[in-house]
């Protein structure tokens, strides 16, 4: 039914006479293709009804999809979404600087009455004025069984960006976003869980960050919001603490997105994985999830060579820590982009790599696509056009100052260019014995220009598809936002942690962030930290192997015999209970293997991920959403592991029938257990009886 167009005021005076709109148009079945044809008022679909203030979509249960109530206010736009007659998203008010607003010539602006409107082949058309004189917003909405699209553009202005704002408390608690830029410290020791308890500030969140990120939020109200771009946005939550969530848009570009609308948040997050896809193979082997990977990086940052390297693997075999492999972080080259061993540092690699391998681990080497300038390979990429162009002039390549100097970088979109590092990448791999390699440092920069007929977004797919040629030996790749990097089933590392307990809070926290945007096969940061802080305690290292080893992955650089410190140059040597205990946590992660493997086929065939917040698996409890150190193991472990200097934690236990393994006790939840004892050999995991694997899981923990 189309609406004729007339004054705000004509129709108000209208519908204030009580005139019933005939408006009950429906959309048929989303399952069929979600078709968008005009239905008859009898079918069970979306249906519109107008008042003299708002218009109202009503959309009825579909097989699992709950239903919902989409509310558009028309004389201030703004959109409330509603379920079982409660509120679970609302965009920001007026009062709060509009729902959909825009910056143009450096102010901000937002719509304000809605001035048309019309309903006909299951989409709403809106038009709204604005606070700039002389343009327009022009929005589309189209609802489905369990989501709606909202599209939407400013009409008679050039916009430098493009935001929706949504009132944080109407949906609860807020989740997603990936790695948080935080005024407290975020990534590094800062990763609010949920984002609202905390502020998350990150002006810079786009595909070519090297941040693991995803625009996908979803909230415990079983909402989730999915901005469907390529370009750079600006989030921002909590910020100041303004209760707003606010995703911006650097473009012009018109605003697509989808909102999600479940019962709960897990539904949400299979709706999200069903856009972007879920793995298709996990790239780590079993061996990988069984055993640690040990790097030389928080060990030794750059102050590292051959002696040095061969010392740190004989200590940990020595000692029984045993690891899948061992890699030579940075700095191994004799400048970054030769993809040659520095003569001095290492003067005979070969026979490094065989007593790594006589030692019982894999080889592996950091790499990285960025060539710095002083590189002999440095001015022959640049003839060539192997590097990526300059964005601002793209005559020349791009000079991009990176931690290690000022470098060009190999331009995957150009096949000459990738053919060419790749065979250097084998070359060397062959001639020295490396099994595997762990890539660094990004594949795109916004500074840079995309190779024509490219976007920033391809560098993702064509960097995952460049790892995926290697084996990356279980720390996997840092790539997002695109369905390539969904789809390839990397492992994802974290950012550098710091080396204190708040870290260790936020490794847990990131995880779970990490996890529910659809990357299951996580890692801490190194065990213990890094981010060239001083050496872990005994304590912060311990509890950090304990939680590791109660996650899909162990990602291990300290030494618990003995490390340096690098802010003061002095070694610092661990007693021997430290390596006892860590030797523990491996061994404990070791005998979950089987259990892990069996959720890593089951992430394989859902996209659910492994280490998942208490509420996916118990949506119902309500304590479960603000849970910040304890977590799901698939659905039969509880890992509740002590992430604090403190000798007593809490424990919440979900509805059940639980099992206590440290204390050998079985107990029913849900119920709380206060000052629950946790002497540094103490690690708090509890198994959920006659869930799936819990017989294999009390084998592995016992």
């Amino acid at each position: 039914m189309r609406r004729p167009t007339r004054s705000p005021g004509v129709l108000l005076a209208v519908l204030g006479l009580g005139l019933a709109l005939p408006l009950a148009l429906t959309t048929p079945d989303p399952a069929q293709a979600r078709a968008r044809a005009e239905a008859s008022p009898a079918s069970r679909g979306p249906r519109l009804t107008a008042s003299a203030d708002a218009l109202t979509l009503t959309v009825p249960p579909e097989g699992a999809a709950p239903g919902y109530t989409l509310r558009v206010m028309t004389g201030q736009l703004s959109l409330t979404t509603s379920r079982s007659g409660g509120t679970v998203l609302a965009t920001a008010g007026e009062d709060a600087g509009g729902a959909l607003r825009f910056r143009a010539a450096g102010a901000w602006q937002h719509a304000t009455g809605v001035t048309d409107w019309d309903w006909g082949n299951g989409v709403l058309t809106l038009t709204a004025a604005t606070t700039l004189p002389g343009a327009t917003v022009r929005a589309r909405i189209v609802p489905s069984a369990d989501r709606y699209r909202l599209d939407w553009q400013v009409e008679g202005a050039t916009p430098e960006r493009l935001e929706l704002a949504c009132d944080l408390k109407s949906a609860g608690h807020w989740y997603g976003h990936g790695e948080t830029q935080t005024p407290n410290g975020g990534p590094a020791t800062d990763q609010p869980w949920p984002l609202d308890n905390g502020q998350v500030v990150h002006p810079a969140f786009g595909p070519a960050s090297y941040y693991m990120i995803d625009p996908f939020w979803y909230t415990s109200s079983a909402t989730g919001l999915h901005v469907d771009t390529g370009q750079m946005m600006n989030v921002a939550i909590n910020q100041g603490g303004d209760g707003l969530g606010r995703f911006g848009i650097e473009s012009a570009q018109p605003y697509r997105a989808t909102v999600f609308v479940e019962s709960t948040p897990l539904e949400v997050y299979r709706d999200y994985i069903g856009i972007v896809g879920g793995p298709a193979k996990s790239d780590a082997t079993y061996r990988q999830y069984a055993e640690p990977v040990w790097n030389s990086w928080a060990q030794f940052y750059t102050h590292v060579d051959q002696e040095k390297l061969l010392d740190y693997a004989q200590d940990l075999h020595d000692h029984g820590l045993t690891g899948h492999a061992l890699q030579l972080d940075d700095k191994w080259e004799s400048a970054y982009g030769n993809l040659t061993f520095d003569p001095k540092a290492y003067p005979d690699p070969e026979a490094m790599s065989r007593r790594i391998h006589e030692l019982g681990f894999d080889f592996g080497l950091w790499v990285t696509l960025w060539i710095n300038l002083d590189s002999d390979q440095y001015q022959y990429a640049a003839d060539r056009g192997y590097l990526l162009a300059d964005a601002a002039d793209p005559a020349r390549p791009c000079r991009v100052t990176w931690w290690n100097g000022t470098a060009g970088i190999v331009d995957l979109a150009n096949p000459e260019a990738a053919a060419w590092y790749k065979a250097r990448l084998r070359n060397l791999m062959a001639a020295y014995g490396v099994d595997g390699l762990k890539f660094d440092t990004r594949f795109f920069d916004e500074r840079c220009a995309p190779r024509a007929g490219h976007a920033p977004t391809d560098y993702q797919r064509l960097g995952a598809q460049l790892a995926d040629e290697f084996d990356l030996q279980g720390v996997g790749i840092r790539v997002h936002w695109d369905a390539a990097a969904h789809r390839a089933g990397f492992v994802t590392r974290q950012l550098d942690k710091g080396t204190g307990w708040d870290s260790l809070r936020a490794s847990v926290t990131q995880n779970l962030a990490i996890s529910t945007i659809g990357y299951p096969f996580v890692a801490t940061d190194m065990i213990g930290g890094s981010s060239v802080q001083p050496a872990p305690t005994k304590e912060v290292l311990v509890r950090w192997a304990q939680s590791a080893s109660l996650m899909p992955l162990m990602y291990a650089s300290t030494s618990p015999v003995d490390t340096i410190d690098v802010t003061t140059g002095r070694k610092v040597v661990y007693d021997a209970e430290t390596s006892a205990l860590y030797r523990e946590a491996v061994a404990r992660h070791t005998r979950l293997a089987p259990y892990i493997w069996d959720q890593v086929q089951h992430a394989l065939r859902t996209g659910d991920p492994i280490m998942r917040p208490v509420f996916f698996d118990f949506p119902d409890y309500e304590q479960a959403y603000t849970i910040a150190d304890a977590w799901m193991l698939g659905p039969a472990v509880l890992a509740a592991p002590q992430l604090a200097d403190a000798p007593t934690r809490s424990v919440h236990l979900p509805p059940g029938t639980w099992y206590d393994v440290t204390r050998d006790r079985t107990l029913q939840g849900p119920r709380t257990i206060r000052s629950y004892a946790t002497p540094l050999g103490v690690t708090p995991v509890f198994v959920r009886l006659g869930a799936k694997g819990a017989d294999k899981a009390l084998e592995a923990l016992r």
